[in-house]
């Protein structure tokens, strides 16, 4: 047994050169990423493979995604400082707290009040001010909040929810992966023009479906 495997500078070394081997090259999204402390996201059975590239289960039957997805997700909104995002499917926050490093403010909506009150916990145990979590159902966005410089979704949608294109900032962009099923998905980027939307397919993923209403818990 390697005990530098262990070790945490040697950890997260590996886990940032992970990020870039799979095309995440923005130094902003890398060092946003080294900052947030992925391990602080999963707690239980899998905490200990909290560094490693792949999705892992969390509560209410969802996922946290793999960190290279999660990076290159963060890399396709071309985020600037002064963005107001819209993060649809909170889940266990990381990707949330890994966006409040790039933009002025994020809100993010989770139709599960378990995983919406564990993230926010974890928001104010980093301090991170600039988010805003909230039980909802996200595929109607959020209209009291709108209009947006960027939309994510991390749930898979057949098409772009028409709410969410309608709250997106002419300029703007949203990010999100559509697919009729599990297994056949594509990430896309939408760019809101003046005339219209343009549409981008970025690579394949794999993601939970966006389901409307409340989590039964709820």
């Amino acid at each position: 047994m390697n005990d530098d495997a262990d070790d945490p500078a040697t950890r997260k070394m590996q886990f940032l050169f992970a990020l870039r081997s799979k095309g995440v090259t923005d130094q902003r999204v890398l060092g946003a990423m080294e900052k947030i402390d992925r391990g602080l996201f999963i707690t239980g059975l899998f905490s200990g493979r909290a560094y490693e590239d792949m999705p892992l289960p969390i509560a209410c039957g969802q996922t946290i995604s793999q960190p290279s997805v999660v990076g290159l997700m963060t890399q396709a909104l071309q985020l600037s400082s002064r963005d107001k995002v819209l993060e649809v499917g909170t889940g266990s926050g990381y990707q949330a707290a890994v966006l409040s490093q790039l933009a002025r403010r994020v809100y993010t909506v989770d139709r599960h009040r378990r995983l919406v009150g564990e993230a926010r916990d974890r928001f104010e145990t980093l301090d991170l001010a600039n988010v805003t979590s909230i039980l909802g159902d996200g595929s109607f966005g959020l209209p009291d909040q709108a209009p947006f410089d960027r939309i994510l979704l991390t749930a898979a949608a057949e098409d772009p929810p028409p709410p969410l294109l309608a709250q997106l900032k002419v300029g703007g962009i949203m990010v999100l992966p559509v697919g009729q099923s599990d297994h056949v998905q594509s990430l896309i980027r939408v760019t809101r023009l003046e005339t219209g939307f343009d549409y981008e397919e970025l690579m394949p993923v794999r993601f939970v479906p966006l389901v409307e209403g409340l989590g039964r818990e709820a």
